[in-house]
Parts: C-alpha cells; sequence; structure tokens
C-alpha cells in the first residue's frame, strides 16, 4: 500500500490513540482529558470513536477497567498489541522484526525505555506522533495486524475496539492486496502458530474500516 501524505491532525490522532491503548493506571484519567481535548482537533470520523472509548472509561471504575485491559491483552493471542506477532508469530523472524523496529527509532533519535517493547502498539503510535512520515509507514506495514485487531475487538465489543476504529480512520482504506493479507491472516494464524486466531469474523464479510477526513 502507498502511504499518503499525513497531515498536521495525524500527531494529535495518534498521540491520543497512544495514551488511550496503554494500561490503565492512575494516571489515566489524566490521559482520557487529554484525549478529549485532542479530539475537538479531529476530523470527526477519527474523534467520534475516540469520544465513545472516553465517555465509557470515565464511567467505567479504574479497577475494573484495569481488569479488563489484562482480560482483553494480556490473556488473548487473538487481541495482542504486538504487532510484529501477527506479522512472525513466534518465531526467529520476530526478532529481526523487533530489531528493524529499534533501528528505525534510534535512526529518529528516539530512545525507548527499558520497559518497552518497540512493537507495542501504543510505543508505535507515540512515535508516529513525533516522526508522522516513518511513523504512518510502520503503521502501514503492519496494516493487516492492525485491521485483524480491530476486528478481534469489535467481535468482543471491547471498548478498545473504539480507538482501533480511530486508528484506521487515520490510515489509508485498505486495497486489494491488503484486504486479502487480513483473509489469510484471519484464516492461518501468524506463522508457525498452532493455535491461531480463530474463531474470527469470517473474512468473506471484512467490512471497510473507518475512513478519515481528507487528507
Amino acid at each position: 500500500m502507498r502511504a499518503a501524505r499525513t497531515q498536521p491532525w495525524h500527531s494529535y490522532a495518534w498521540q491520543a490513540q497512544s495514551l488511550l491503548l496503554a494500561y490503565p493506571d492512575e494516571q489515566f484519567g489524566q490521559r482520557l482529558a487529554l484525549a478529549r481535548r485532542a479530539a475537538a482537533t479531529l476530523p470527526e470520523p477519527v474523534a467520534r470513536p475516540l469520544l465513545r472509548f472516553v465517555a465509557h472509561a470515565e464511567q467505567t471504575a479504574g479497577a475494573d477497567l484495569a481488569t479488563t485491559y489484562v482480560a482483553t491483552f494480556d490473556h488473548r493471542k487473538r487481541c495482542c498489541l504486538y504487532l510484529t506477532y501477527y506479522a512472525h508469530g513466534d518465531t526467529r523472524k520476530r526478532g529481526i522484526g523487533l530489531l528493524r523496529l529499534k533501528q528505525t527509532y534510534s535512526a529518529a533519535g528516539w530512545q525507548l525505555g527499558d520497559d518497552e517493547l518497540p512493537d507495542h502498539l501504543a510505543v508505535v503510535l507515540e512515535f508516529a506522533a513525533t516522526e508522522p512520515e516513518a511513523g504512518q509507514r510502520l503503521l502501514t506495514e503492519h496494516r493487516a495486524g492492525l485491521e485483524l485487531l480491530r476486528l478481534a475487538l469489535n467481535d468482543d465489543d471491547s471498548p478498545w475496539a473504539h480507538v482501533l476504529d480511530s486508528v484506521s480512520g487515520t490510515l489509508p482504506a485498505l486495497s486489494g492486496d491488503d484486504r486479502e493479507a487480513v483473509m489469510r491472516l484471519a484464516a492461518d494464524g501468524p506463522p508457525e502458530e498452532q493455535v491461531g486466531l480463530d474463531p474470527y469474523a469470517s473474512p468473506v464479510f471484512l467490512p471497510d474500516p473507518v475512513v478519515g477526513g481528507p487528507r
């Protein structure tokens, strides 16, 4: 897929999405307030799902939100936030993918903390917010995994599905090749993964992603 030109609002969107995909700790309320303010600067198709998530999170006890986060992302491979997993599974090629991400960050003068993995979606989005062109390329490279994660979260009626809908709204619409990649990944799972990612919605009924505003 050929990436579209980034717009100034992309940085605000990716930063807000990054904040909302981090673990909901004691500072999460502050991140919700920041995301709500950022949404006011975004095109409606990108802002609307963000505001839906913020409204849900504001009405949910922090402990309950944290428990749901762990149950959703830490215990279920079909809702994995680590993007190289979708492309490489638990193979040695995943290590190469992680190294490439680290090299991309380093080339931009961007350093990760010791407790951060480079392929966590919140980290990739934070990088995209500071380096929009390079960040959009990374998100586009992992589009099949992102779309599969979006579908899985929507299938589960997860509140974080709204955040992934917003992420999709910042990226070009899926092309034929990208849709085929999503269907293959849904059917087969990551490389060398015995369990795969079943059950997923049938790829025959793969919906179009949310499309953002003019670029």
